[in-house]
């Protein structure tokens, strides 16, 4: 096993015919609202397909050796894991890495950029707009060349008034969305539509999550501080402060030089921009993806 969720596990296989390692997720029937979330990651998938998301390769129902109902869904395995276990040093356990992990300053903007290519396709590309509902760092897995793929769809909603993101049939209330604390859109819960805009939200969350190498839930954000305003507070003088150290000092300690600094200001104020409480105030994703590329060259090349 490597890894589980609210309505699944998911173990790494081996298929005798080719050797090659797969990811499989397997239902949690015990648990209530597994099967509505099998169904829903099961549409979706049948109407998206894109580099920057999980590649289904086969379904399978059937009935287990103990005669019990057994469902399952069946991926190309990602043999970096998810991103919250290199932003954290977690291993696939859980567990303290003896060898730390780590993502330089390239490969994190590289991830960020993959994920909002990735909702852009979905927000504006796919045949019928989908929001995703449950962007987080955990769901952000890594291949062996570390292009960060999406995945886990099993909260992902069909947007049927693509004219109107946030004029839809249904309130996120009435459609009881468990979502992540501390990456759930404000609005969600005072019962507003489902909308790109919370899928936006969330990314912004992972943005800045994925550059301070702090999680919305730290135990420092308490008493009305939160993520977002911990970074507002620190930028542009601070930014330094408020950066994952493994970004803005080298091995022997030494401050990294200004040129990047301005880029981690640049890429904070994206998250900013995407996070922000109104939901109409935040940064479209196409946006999204440009200014990062931007950010991205102008890196390359200082």
């Amino acid at each position: 096993m490597i890894g589980s969720g609210a309505f699944s596990s998911v173990y790494r296989g081996n298929l005798e015919e080719n050797g090659k390692f797969v990811a499989i997720k397997v239902l949690k029937f015990q648990v209530r609202g597994a099967s509505k979330s099998f169904l829903t990651e099961c549409e979706a998938l049948r109407h998206i397909k894109h580099r920057n998301l999980v590649k289904l390769l086969t379904s399978c129902s059937s009935i287990d050796n103990q005669g019990n109902e057994f469902k399952a869904l069946i991926y190309e395995y990602m043999a970096n894991g998810n991103l919250a276990n290199w932003l954290h040093n977690r291993s696939t356990d859980g567990e303290e890495n003896h060898e730390p992990k780590t993502l330089n300053m390239l490969q994190r903007l590289n991830v960020i950029i993959d994920v909002a290519s990735a909702l852009d396709y979905l927000h504006h590309q796919s045949r019928t707009p989908l929001t995703h509902c449950d962007i987080k760092p955990n769901n952000v897995l890594l291949d062996e060349d570390f292009v960060a793929h999406l995945g886990d769809f099993g909260l992902a909603r069909f947007l049927p008034d693509a004219a109107n993101m946030l004029s839809l049939s249904q309130s996120a209330s009435s459609l009881n969305i468990r979502g992540t604390i501390g990456y759930v859109p404000p609005e969600y819960a005072t019962g507003i539509m489902f909308s790109t805009y919370g899928d936006i939200y969330s990314y912004g969350i992972l943005l800045l999550e994925t550059f301070t190498g702090r999680s919305p839930s730290d135990e420092i954000f308490k008493d009305g501080l939160n993520l977002q305003d911990f970074v507002k507070r620190a930028i542009p003088e601070q930014v330094k402060d408020i950066s994952d150290p493994k970004l803005v000092y080298d091995q022997r300690g030494r401050l990294i030089n200004n040129k990047t600094m301005e880029c981690l200001t640049l890429i904070i104020r994206v998250g900013i921009a995407c996070s922000v409480e109104s939901a109409k105030d935040r940064m479209d994703i196409a946006n999204v993806v440009n200014e990062l590329n931007v950010i991205k060259d102008a890196f390359l090349r200082n």
